[in-house]
């Protein structure tokens, strides 16, 4: 089993709700649901874009999937993360947008949210004793995305290239999406979550993701709420 420490709304959230529908499957439930009409896609192609956003639930990254390191179990994970948010402040992101990193498309911050950044550096360093090693095979899989050095130190340092000064917040709506359609996946996109590309969100809870098994879906179970005061 590996666990994950990710950003997420309620399930009840309104974007939470959308992106359900959009992906075609709920995390907090384990539900798979229909996919909605996308114009411009040949059959089987939008269930291809989206396949790696659905099994991961959607979320943003903070703490990286990984498996416990020996000696650490469920339960004290469990108790850490309370322990954590019940210190730490929830965080409004002032504009969420619709963009596209690279291949793939994600909401993300249209400015950077140094309390945000602050917020998943900390997530990285204080549960890195919960972390088990990565596997070589782990290891090899993230390099075929081509690391910079930094990158490459993060990896073997912390389990995951994209901490710290790499870190980007974002909240992934597809998977890879070739050049020739990208227009037309902007396009849906904006029309499916308009009225939440622009809109300001309010980060204020963390969200503990398992995979039960290597390739599996992961599912959320538990969620810890940031109630702490701003410093």
């Amino acid at each position: 089993m590996r666990y994950a420490i990710y950003a997420t709304p309620s399930a009840d959230h309104p974007l939470a709700r959308a992106a359900v529908r959009w992906l075609g499957r709920d995390a907090f439930t384990g539900e798979d649901h229909p996919l909605p009409p996308v114009n411009g896609f040949s059959d089987g192609t939008i269930e291809a874009y989206l396949a790696d956003p659905a099994r991961y639930g959607f979320h943003a990254t903070l703490k990286a999937p990984f498996t416990l390191a020996d000696g650490q179990s469920e339960a004290d994970l469990i108790a850490t993360l309370d322990a954590f948010a019940a210190q730490s402040a929830a965080i409004t992101v002032p504009e969420l947008v619709i963009r596209r990193l690279g291949r793939f498309f994600a909401l993300v911050p249209n400015e950077r949210v140094p309390e945000l950044d602050d917020l998943a550096g900390r997530i990285v360093a204080e549960f890195e004793p919960f972390r088990a090693p990565l596997s070589e095979a782990d290891i090899a899989r993230r390099r075929v995305a081509g690391l910079t050095l930094d990158e490459e130190t993060n990896l073997i340092r912390w389990g995951y290239p994209y901490v710290f000064d790499a870190f980007r917040f974002h909240m992934s709506l597809t998977g890879r999406v070739p050049k020739d359609d990208a227009e037309a996946m902007e396009t849906e996109l904006k029309k499916h979550f308009a009225g939440f590309d622009g809109a300001p969100f309010a980060l204020d809870r963390l969200g503990l993701f398992i995979e039960p098994e290597r390739g599996s879906p992961f599912l959320v179970r538990h969620v810890a709420l940031l109630s702490g005061s701003a410093a």
